[in-house]
């Protein structure tokens, strides 16, 4: 099949989501036409918003980290991402709530941390410590190995004929393949809360710290190495700006308009991708397809056949956690809550057993509240309060109907900011209120089974593989997106996006035979797979 980037023909975004705008923006910097779909009125998928009487709230994602992917992809333009948003670091950059009543504040800083730790639990100070120097290291593996390229397996991370040799294997090694996060984190900190505490990086990914590699421990360090940030505007002012950056790019723009199926010259093997076709019914010509829907219900409903069997049958694929998010206005402040703050559940094991094994809400769940009002203040009317509440539950079972359960896991988590967070008028103080529960995430976004995090990264050996960027099964189709390769949360999905651009660019550069065949924006040569140079981080503000 040929893609070839002197073709006059346009390439397709189906979702604009981070990682579909990430994709749009990076195909349009290199010259590529492009055209964007998504179902709904407006981009960004998750990264909505809601405002109501005065108050606004980030529906989505609400915790940016790693802005360095942001960066990358208005280099990609010849632009610098400062110009556009106004990021303000938040220190610390969490605040933990325990059933025992004790508060742990999670600073950037290492050394300020351990000087924390050491006033709060001094058995687990050197434990954070050599946590964080494992967190590095499988970080800078992680470079090496699993960013910033299409992954499926590991046979897409390494060459065992080629390049495998004793700094090789000593890489692999450090991996810990067969151990978890949650046994790598106890090893080491003997403080169950602030284990806790650790645990919670990997809810990035919506996934078990019992259940996923020790691998992901690598966020750790990837957050306190760039630190937790704010964009003035909320996280919504992240796809406000790929929004305008891809008009800049001329990417043509196409809202309200969702995609029934993805066309193909047949349904055999090797048969590459013509189109799409809308759901009003329009049949629109492309080169190549760029999904940004979740990955599973990309080849479910929109390939099917024998593609989707081949998908379906290469591995067992479940699910991440969904979640029920509440959206309280409220006519006062709780000043003991930071910007970001986790409420914590008196068992993790119990809590993760029940989402992840069970199938079903935890009796006692940890809660997390973001506060945004106090990095800016435009949030709330003045004196009040914009809690965005966000509990992880499980994915929908066919038996779940939470028009029924919604009134009675209210009352649970109202009872568990009581007791634990010190909210105790919480409920007498709302002035608007609004609430999105699996169901409603299943239908809004389509994703899988109502999963907020895409497919779990559960696993001791595979876990951290998700489907590759370069379909295996349908020439001409890349994905892109929480349900694909690196995976969840905001800079990975923008990262999917941006390796997907390049994946598809690639190939058509290899096809055409010249790197600057469709004569690019930005005049950009670069060899087959090799990205764009990452910019120094620019200057935020603090």
């Amino acid at each position: 099949m040929s893609l070839s980037r002197a073709s006059s023909g346009p390439v397709g975004v189906i979702g604009a989501g981070l990682g579909g705008l990430s994709a749009a923006c990076t195909l349009a910097a290199r010259g590529h036409k492009v055209v964007l779909f998504d179902k709904n009125p407006w981009l960004g998928g998750k990264a909505a918003v809601h405002s109501d009487q005065g108050y606004r709230f980030d529906m989505g994602p609400t915790i940016l980290t790693v802005p360095s992917v942001l960066e990358r992809i208005f280099a990609e333009a010849g632009e610098r991402m400062s110009d556009h948003l106004d990021l303000r670091r938040i220190d610390p950059q969490w605040r933990c709530f325990f059933e025992d009543g004790s508060v742990l504040d999670l600073d950037q800083d290492p050394r300020q941390m351990a000087a924390r730790l050491r006033q709060y639990s001094p058995q687990s100070e050197k434990g954070y410590g050599d946590f964080l120097a494992m967190s590095e290291n499988l970080h800078e593996v992680s470079k090496k190995f699993f960013f910033w390229r299409s992954v499926q397996d590991i046979g897409d991370t390494l060459d065992f004929r080629k390049n495998f040799d004793i700094k090789t294997l000593k890489d692999v090694l450090s991996l810990r393949m067969g151990s978890t996060v949650a046994r790598e984190i106890r090893k080491r900190v003997p403080d169950p809360r602030v284990a806790q505490m650790l645990d919670h990086f990997v809810q990035y990914v919506g996934s078990s710290p019992y259940l996923a590699p020790a691998v992901l421990s690598s966020i750790g360090h990837m957050q306190t190495q760039e630190g937790v940030w704010y964009p003035i505007g909320g996280t919504r002012a992240v796809p406000e700006a790929l929004t305008a950056l891809a008009e800049r790019l001329g990417v043509d723009i196409r809202p309200d308009t969702g995609i029934a199926r993805i066309v193909r010259e047949h349904d055999g093997r090797d048969a590459p991708v013509t189109g799409v076709v809308t759901e009003a019914g329009e049949t629109v010509s492309l080169r190549a397809v760029v999904s940004n829907m979740d990955s599973v219900r990309t080849y479910r409903e929109l390939i099917g056949g024998e593609a989707d069997r081949r998908f379906t049958g290469r591995k067992s694929r479940e699910a991440a956690c969904s979640g029920v998010v509440l959206y309280l206005g409220l006519d006062r402040a709780y000043e003991h809550l930071a910007h970001h703050d986790f409420v914590f559940s008196r068992d993790p094991k119990e809590e993760f057993d029940y989402i992840y094994h069970k199938g079903e809400p935890a009796p006692d769940p940890t809660c997390y509240i973001a506060a945004p009002a106090r990095t800016e203040a435009a949030v709330a009317p003045p004196g009040g309060d914009a809690l965005y509440i966000l509990v992880h539950a499980p994915y929908l079972r066919p038996h779940h109907d939470w028009s029924q359960m919604l009134p009675a896991y209210r009352r649970v988590i109202f009872d568990k900011l009581a007791r634990t967070a010190g909210l105790t008028d919480l409920e007498s103080r709302i002035r608007t209120e609004r609430v999105l529960t699996p169901a409603d995430i299943h239908e809004r976004y389509r994703v899988l089974d109502g999963a907020i995090y895409g497919l779990a990264s559960h696993g001791r050996f595979m876990g951290a593989f998700k489907p590759g960027n370069r379909s295996r099964e349908v020439p001409g189709l890349y994905l892109a997106g929480g349900a694909a390769h690196p995976g969840p949360g905001m800079p990975m999905v923008m990262m999917s996006g941006w390796i997907a651009a390049d994946a598809l660019d690639t190939d058509a550069r290899s096809n055409s035979g010249s790197a600057v065949a469709t004569g690019s924006r930005f005049g950009r040569k670069r060899s087959a797979g090799t990205p764009a140079s990452q910019p120094a981080l620019v200057r935020q503000g603090s």
